[in-house]
């Protein structure tokens, strides 16, 4: 551990941890412990960004860890989580603006609340506003580049740009913003008028779904696998005989064989195995090479 580096933290933000187990904090409920893990405000991410690159410290962002495996062996480096500290919203007309740790539920009821409609398909979603943009979230039809406006973001030089739209490059699970290392910090969504009652209506309609269709009662990432085209792959998955399939606590859930599920104390190693598993198997089967929606980070 590096003592200098920790101190320069400290004197940035109280909201700093260390050897924090990351099961903590990502909705697999598995992974081994961050080296360094802090909570920063807004205004207080580009200081640390620079005190990383001072001390060669390797950093790197999460949300609400809902798309996420951590390895059992940790993190090295820095984890900063975009939380309740960066979670502000705020409403002009029918644009909404939301700092990035805003929960998209959160954000959807807040919409809702307003007249506004566009985002019920995200009320359910368990994640950020941030990670929704990084990896232009979608789920019943609605896909996140339906209704961003603009986003702020951090480079990594520390300065603030306004992306449009088109700059984002929002793809199927995809967006620049990873692979030129920006981190998001807010994001406008462009809505429209509706009425509050039909619109809480179709998010209550969308969580009963949710709740009949999705395995919500166990720890997980969301769906796994990314779409493959031409396919889906929870049957793909159930068409190879792996419903219910299990690596130790880690199981193809058997209510929908697209959700690989923690079963109460699964390791990073053992999800990984089941994903792995079911990868070679599915293709096997098929000869489709399923690609995984979650993120893999740390060290397996």
């Amino acid at each position: 551990m590096n003592e200098s580096f920790l101190k320069g933290l400290q004197k940035i933000t109280e909201q700093c941890l260390i050897q924090e187990n990351m099961s903590r904090h990502t909705t697999f409920r598995a992974g081994g412990p961050a080296e360094y893990y802090v909570r920063p405000k807004r205004t207080q991410i580009a200081e640390i960004l620079a005190l990383c690159k001072m001390y060669g410290i390797p950093w790197l962002v999460i949300g609400n860890g809902s798309n996420l495996l951590v390895g059992d062996k940790g993190i090295t480096g820095l984890v900063i989580e975009l939380g309740r500290e960066t979670s502000q919203m705020q409403v002009k007309g029918s644009v909404v603006k939301a700092e990035a740790g805003a929960m998209l539920s959160a954000v959807a009821r807040f919409a809702a609340a307003h007249g506004l409609t566009g985002m019920e398909f995200a009320s359910g979603i368990p994640g950020t506003i941030g990670g929704a943009v990084v990896m232009n979230a979608g789920a019943y039809g609605g896909e996140m580049k339906q209704i961003v406006k603009s986003v702020t973001v951090l480079t990594m030089e520390g300065r603030e740009q306004k992306l449009s739209l088109e700059e984002l490059q929002l793809g199927y699970r995809h967006s620049c913003i990873p692979e030129n290392g920006y981190i998001v910090l807010d994001t406008e969504l462009a809505l429209n008028p509706g009425d509050p009652v039909k619109i809480q209506e179709q998010m209550e309609k969308l969580r009963c779904q949710r709740l009949k269709k999705q395995p919500l009662e166990y720890a997980s990432a969301g769906s796994t696998f990314k779409r493959p085209e031409g396919y889906f792959a929870g049957k793909l998955i159930e068409d190879a005989g792996l419903r219910g399939f299990q690596v130790g606590d880690a199981q193809v859930s058997e209510k929908h064989c697209g959700f690989v599920i923690n079963r109460g104390s699964a390791t990073a190693a053992e999800l990984s195995e089941l994903i792995r598993q079911i990868q070679d198997k599915v293709e096997a089967n098929s000869g489709v090479r399923l690609e995984t929606e979650v993120r893999f980070l740390g060290n397996f």
